[in-house]
């Protein structure tokens, strides 16, 4: 371009054409930089060495290998555990009565044991069955087991929810809030012939029991216990107050001692000895009502009595001084029972003794 072109060429123009050149000499200028830079580095790098692997011999036979020998520890230790192939489920509670078909050997306290129930709460639910008493259990009879411990009540025409609770002083939001009675909360109706259960709900028991004959004159029927009423006016053996286990078996065989049943039955089979817990002088002997079957009672003549019930022979007769350990009869499984075994009880003054308290430890 000649003077006077450049010359002509508007200032602006000039200026972006010589930017141009400034930019490409700058680049140009950069790249021999970066072109130093490289080469001195690669310059500064030493030579390695070259690798020469040593070559493994060959071997003719695996087993001529050097092979590290390995030591083995003096002492194996070591956990083992079975192989559990069940899955564990939680148990969870029932919300519904169950239904149970007695057996020979049953009773109400080893029943309501197996269902994780109080005695009570089972012998509740069957009232118009066993009548409160326990010893009225028979093969082949059917139970309604309730689902927790209280009452399991029939729903009468008239009843409502704080005259039922009332009467079994039970709580009527307890009675609401439990799942199984499946109340509608916000209108809590029950229909009649319904079943519900009152948590926490009891009742008085109506005991089935002879009462406690004593050798004076007792003036006791024998229409009233049985046809083994003795008439009383006797005198004989004293007890000395320390008692021994009547049966050769120092095991429980169905009932133990609790509310509603106030006995202990031990385990004999029909036929095995029943001897005296202590001396004193025979006051019962034969037959009894109320479930007892054959039954002797004892007067020890110091406020205690012993029973002895569901034998199959008895012994011994009215007014006999017996010693203690003396034979007085054999066990069996006469009256109500579900098995043979000895049903045994204590009374002082009247009233009733858990036998664990006196006997002697097994």
């Amino acid at each position: 371009m000649s003077e006077a072109q450049e010359e002509a060429q508007p200032a602006p123009n000039r200026w972006l054409y010589w930017g141009a050149w400034v930019v490409a000499i700058a680049l140009v200028v950069f790249a021999i930089y970066l072109g130093w830079r490289v080469t001195s580095a690669q310059a500064g790098v030493p030579d390695l060495p070259a690798l020469n692997p040593t070559p493994i011999p060959q071997q003719s036979n695996l087993n001529d290998l050097d092979l590290p020998e390995l030591s083995e520890p003096d002492q194996q230790v070591s956990i083992s555990r079975e192989i559990n192939l069940y899955t564990i489920i939680p148990t969870r509670p029932r919300q519904d009565p169950q239904e149970h078909t007695v057996e020979t050997g049953d009773s109400v306290f080893a029943i309501a044991k197996s269902f994780g129930l109080e005695p009570e709460s089972v012998l509740w639910a069957n009232y118009s069955l066993l009548n409160d008493n326990p010893d009225q259990l028979s093969p082949g009879m059917v139970l309604l087991i309730p689902p927790i411990d209280g009452v399991l009540y029939e729903w009468v025409e008239g009843d409502t929810l704080q005259s039922v609770a009332d009467r079994f002083e039970a709580r009527v939001e307890d009675i609401i809030g439990w799942t199984g009675n499946k109340f509608d909360l916000t209108n809590p109706e029950v229909e009649d012939s319904s079943l519900v259960m009152l948590p926490g709900g009891h009742r008085e028991f109506k005991q089935w029991i002879v009462p406690t004959i004593p050798r004076g004159r007792a003036g006791v029927s024998s229409s009233l216990y049985g046809g083994g009423t003795c008439s009383g006016g006797y005198e004989g053996a004293y007890g000395s107050g320390a008692f021994i286990w009547p049966a050769d078996n120092h095991t429980l065989s169905g009932n133990d001692y609790w509310s509603g049943h106030l006995a202990i039955d031990i385990a004999a089979g029909t036929g095995a000895r029943v001897s005296a817990a202590d001396s004193g002088v025979v006051v019962f002997a034969g037959s009894a009502l109320g479930g007892y079957g054959n039954m002797i009672m004892i007067d020890h003549g110091n406020g205690y009595q012993t029973l002895y019930a569901h034998l199959s022979s008895v012994g011994v007769s009215c007014g006999q001084s017996v010693l203690q350990g003396q034979y007085i009869g054999s066990a069996g499984n006469s009256g109500f029972s579900t098995g043979p075994h000895l049903h045994f009880e204590v009374r002082y003054l009247g009233g009733f003794v858990n036998p664990w308290f006196v006997l002697p430890a097994p």
